[in-house]
């Protein structure tokens, strides 16, 4: 998934980001609001975690942007304030859930993919083609009972295209949901990836190449 971090205290955007990129998620981070305002109706995200007091521009004004922008995903706000009536307060502005400050890492996590479900037509727990089951919560791809050694990104394609259940994929959706900024759209970043996936998934070959579309299992 495609997660954009908007947080002013750099040490802690820089900390959620590497807990979140762990997990296999691509991540952007915006250190103000109107660095938010400038990438949301660029990039698709799938969850904006968004600190509520921002500089420049606030989150609650964010948040309210994202909806004027008929923003598709799906926004968690957090905020050092914990008491009821900010989160009713949060939650009437738009966002889908509210988090104090501190929280705990297993709990940001659990929330953003829970938040990221509900941006996605409903998919089961286990994700199954044939022999090859993958399991997102646990981090685990098997083929015919065996542990596939898949790499973070290897891992992350291959949980997209099997979400895609059987929709062809291209290499630019590929790119945008999987990768962060950081990637290079001109590299053979995903050809390359995709060709390490396929080696390892084995024979018989499930993962296929369309040409002039994308990739589908």
């Amino acid at each position: 998934m495609r997660v954009l971090v908007v947080e002013d205290h750099v040490e802690l955007a820089e900390s959620v980001a590497r807990v979140l990129r762990r997990e296999g998620m691509a991540v952007d981070v915006a250190f103000d609001g109107e660095d938010a305002l400038a990438r949301t109706p660029v990039i698709d995200y799938d969850v904006v975690v968004l600190d509520r007091d921002l500089p420049k521009v606030s989150g609650d004004e964010v948040c309210a942007s994202l909806l004027a922008q008929v923003h598709h995903g799906r926004v968690l706000m957090l905020t050092a304030s914990g008491t009821i009536a900010d989160r009713v307060e949060g939650l009437s502005l738009g966002a889908d859930d509210y988090l104090p400050k501190p929280f705990a890492y297993a709990e940001l996590i659990a929330r953003v993919r829970a938040l990221a479900r509900r941006s996605q037509p409903p998919l089961p727990p286990i994700l199954v083609h044939r022999d090859l089951r993958l399991d997102p919560a646990q981090r685990v791809a098997t083929r015919a009972g065996m542990r596939l050694p898949l790499r973070p990104k290897e891992f992350a394609v291959l949980e997209y295209l099997l979400a895609a259940q059987g929709r062809v994929v291209s290499a630019e959706e590929l790119l945008e949901h999987v990768w962060d900024e950081a990637a290079d759209p001109f590299t053979t970043t995903v050809k390359s990836t995709i060709n390490r996936l396929r080696a390892k998934l084995g024979d018989p070959p499930v993962l296929e190449t369309v040409p002039q579309g994308g990739y589908r299992i």
